[in-house]
């Protein structure tokens, strides 16, 4: 089997995460509650817990020529999947860091978007050049 990631995060809303997930992204719910939600994002668990308003700050880092923030996370699509996604994300005039390619003529090349989520998180969606090249130095 596949290795699957999960992560749990808190949000202010099960509504407005849902709506963004599934109506925006395109992902689908799994297990949920009025207190928590699943989201199946590409195959990988996402659980949202209602905690209200709270205190989440981060800091930036320079990748290349870049400023991006230092708390995100997202998921490796294959370059269509990605592509569909990107535009149907520009429509929906939601991208917080436009299309970026990282280590360029480098192991690792990628590109990258980044969109902000209702609760303040920041979700990368990658595409690599080569995906055998993820993590050679």
């Amino acid at each position: 089997m596949k290795a699957l990631f999960h992560l749990s995060l808190p949000c202010i809303g099960i509504e407005r995460t849902k709506n963004f997930y599934v109506n925006i992204l395109g992902a689908t719910i799994g297990r949920n509650t009025q207190q928590w939600i699943d989201i199946d994002m590409f195959g990988h668990q996402i659980t949202f817990t209602k905690s209200g308003d709270y205190q989440f700050n981060y800091k930036s880092y320079k990748f290349g020529n870049n400023v991006l923030p230092s708390f995100h996370f997202g998921v490796i699509l294959e370059k269509q999947i990605w592509k569909d996604l990107y535009t149907k994300l520009v429509d929906a005039k939601i991208i917080f860091i436009d299309t970026t390619v990282f280590l360029e003529e480098k192991n690792g090349m990628h590109s990258s978007f980044f969109v902000k989520d209702p609760n303040g998180y920041i979700v990368e969606f990658k595409c690599f050049e080569a995906i055998e090249t993820m993590f050679l130095k």
